[in-house]
């Protein structure tokens, strides 16, 4: 199930409010020891969270989750930094991983239990059945519950965790079913950060300088809607190994960029197949076709994201 973005963080009589929190969202379930671990665009990711995978023994048997995997440093903070990598290890290299910085998989939706679906249950009642799991099995590492409540200071309270990693907050219905692809749930983000697609470069494709940044409107257009300042070496390395070259037929074969903010110079770049998620930082000033009128700052790539999580390109309020 999908949350869509408000605007006001205040909880509602009849809802429930989660943290929202700073990792990768999986589904996971187990059929007689068999473990599928599956992201929202459908990548396998066991292989990849052997930690996860080890853990499953704890579980009833043909259960399924909805949760989110993370990694907390020494310090309580979630370190998303060392989720990004994880996808692209397998083997030795997993398992090292898992060893020095472990994964967590906070629960926070019950799918199956015992090979009952209760996806047509109503949260509250899904949510007493994940909260009686946790107990009657004595669940612990790598398995976190996701805390759930209906009291507004509660979730007043999570708005200021944004240092220790906490995004923000998601609404769901007390009373709400499960619908899986459907944005049923609500959700509001304290950091002022947005996605956007990467559908070209400056520099070049082993070292990419700049990202132009793009969404798709309402009619599938993909639109440019700004550029980023110039990424750091580390930002640079991180990102190239997550392009595509552009194949033919891509959105804005024949297009010309300006260098922008306040320059005329044609800029030189390289188009990238428009697949790679990446979270920046903007402010508020749009221009006219809803660019971006400043340069966007750097955050981190989203590889766990798709295209379809982009906020679609709308018109600025006039």
């Amino acid at each position: 199930m999908l949350a869509a973005p408000v605007s006001d963080p205040a909880l509602l009589p009849g809802w429930a409010g989660e943290p929202k929190w700073d990792g990768f969202r999986a589904l996971l379930s187990v059929d007689a020891g068999q473990v599928v671990l599956r992201s929202r665009r459908g990548t396998e990711m066991a292989a990849s969270f052997p930690e996860v995978v080890a853990g499953v023994v704890q579980l009833p048997d043909a259960t399924a989750l909805d949760g989110e995997l993370v990694v907390w440093d020494a310090a309580g903070r979630l370190a998303f930094e060392r989720l990004q990598n994880r996808l692209a290890l397998r083997g030795a290299g997993a398992a090292r991983a898992a060893q020095e910085w472990p994964a967590h998989f906070v629960a926070f939706d019950l799918l199956r239990l015992s090979g009952t679906d209760t996806t047509s249950w109503p949260y509250r009642r899904r949510r007493s059945a994940l909260e009686s799991v946790f107990a009657a099995h004595q669940l612990s590492a790598p398995w976190a519950l996701c805390p759930s409540t209906t009291e507004a200071d509660v979730v007043r309270e999570w708005l200021t965790w944004a240092s220790v990693g906490i995004e923000g907050v998601v609404f769901k219905r007390l009373d709400g079913a499960y619908k899986p692809s459907v944005r049923g749930w609500q959700k509001y983000k304290v950091r002022e950060t947005s996605e956007a697609i990467v559908g070209a470069v400056t520099g070049s494709l082993a070292a990419p300088r700049t990202l132009l940044l793009g969404r798709y409107d309402n009619g599938g257009r993909f639109q440019y809607v700004g550029r980023t300042t110039t990424l750091v070496q580390a930002a640079g390395a991180a990102v190239a190994g997550l392009l595509a070259a552009g194949r033919r037929g891509h959105p804005w074969t024949g297009w010309s960029f300006s260098a922008g903010w306040g320059s005329q110079e044609k800029l030189n770049v390289t188009l990238v197949e428009p697949e790679l998620v990446v979270e920046v930082g903007v402010d508020v000033a749009r221009d006219a076709s809803a660019r971006w009128r400043h340069p966007a700052r750097w955050h981190r790539a989203r590889p766990d994201l798709s295209a379809a999580d982009v906020p679609r390109l709308t018109s600025p309020p006039h």
